[in-house]
C-alpha cells in the first residue's frame, strides 16, 4: 500500500490526513496517509529511514523553509518562493530521492482569486513564514504590491505591528494572516493589528481553517470586510499535491 503523509509540528490542528483519509476511501485508492508529528527537522532523515516506504509527504508549520536543506531537487516555482509544501519521494537504491514542490500558491491564488477586486491593489502579509512566501508569490503573479508585518522587521519588505496605523490598515485593502495566531487551539489570538482601520472595502483571508472563524476574521466582518479562512485553500493546494504525488 502505497503510504503518503504530513509532517510539521504540531499536528493536531491539521485537517489533511481527514482530507486525503476520504478521498483514498471514496476514489479507492490502494493508500494510506499519515501524520507524522516531528519536533525538530534535525528528526527529518531519522523518519525517512524509519518509514521507507514514504511515496511523498506535505508539508506544514513550521518545517516548509527548513526542509529545503535536505531535498534533492526542487522545483523552480518552489525554489523562487522560497518555501516547499510538497515532497515527492522515489526510492533509488534503497536511498530516497527528494524533490519539493509548492501548492500553496495554487490553493491561495484559486480560492482568494473570485473575491478580488478592482479596488484590491496593495497587500499586508501578515507573518514571514513559509506560507507567507507562497502568498507573496501568488500576489506578485496578481499583480498586487505588498509588505509583510513581522515581529522582528529583517529587510525594507517588511515592517513592524507597532508600526502600523489605521491610516496604513485603509490603504492596504487586502490583508492576509500567514501566522498561526488564533488557530486551534490557542483560538484567543490574533494578530495584534489596528483593526479600527479595516472597512467594508477590505478583503480579510486567513489561511488558518481551524477554527472556521478567527478572532482575526470575526474583527475583520465586524468593520465590514470580505473575509474567507483557508479551508478551500487546504484542498486546492491538496489536489494539486496529489496530482504531483500521482507522477511516475
Amino acid at each position: 500500500m502505497e503510504t503518503y503523509g504530513l509532517i510539521g509540528y504540531p499536528l493536531e490542528h491539521s485537517f489533511s490526513q481527514k482530507y486525503f483519509t476520504e478521498k483514498f476511501n471514496r476514489e479507492n485508492i490502494d493508500a494510506r496517509y499519515l501524520n507524522f508529528p516531528i519536533s525538530s527537522i534535525d528528526q527529518f532523515p531519522e523518519l525517512l529511514r524509519k518509514h521507507p516506504y514514504l511515496a511523498g509527504l506535505n508539508v506544514t508549520i513550521p518545517y516548509k523553509q527548513e526542509v529545503m536543506k535536505y531535498l534533492n531537487e526542487i522545483d523552480p516555482v518552489a525554489g523562487e518562493t522560497g518555501a516547499v509544501n510538497v515532497i515527492k519521494i522515489h526510492w533509488k537504491k534503497e536511498k530516497p530521492y527528494l524533490k519539493g514542490f509548492n501548492t500553496d500558491i495554487v490553493g491561495f491564488s484559486r480560492s482568494v482569486a473570485p473575491l478580488m477586486k478592482a479596488r484590491h491593489k496593495k497587500a499586508l502579509i501578515l507573518g514571514t513564514g513559509g506560507a507567507s512566501k507562497a502568498v507573496a508569490y501568488a500576489l506578485r503573479q496578481m499583480g498586487l504590491l505588498y509588505r509583510f508585518v513581522s515581529r522582528y522587521p529583517k529587510h525594507p519588505s517588511q515592517v513592524s505591528y507597532e508600526s502600523l496605523t489605521p491610516e496604513i490598515i485603509n490603504d492596504y485593502k487586502v490583508i492576509i494572516n500567514t501566522t498561526p495566531l488564533g488557530m486551534s487551539p490557542k483560538t484567543d489570538a490574533f494578530p495584534p493589528i489596528p483593526y479600527q482601520g479595516i472597512t467594508e472595502e477590505h478583503l480579510a483571508f486567513d489561511l488558518i481553517y481551524n477554527p472556521q472563524t478567527t478572532l482575526f476574521l470575526k474583527k475583520c466582518a465586524e468593520n465590514g470586510a470580505v473575509t474567507k479562512n483557508g479551508l478551500e485553500m487546504l484542498h486546492l493546494q491538496a489536489e494539486a499535491a496529489w496530482e504531483i504525488f500521482k507522477q511516475a
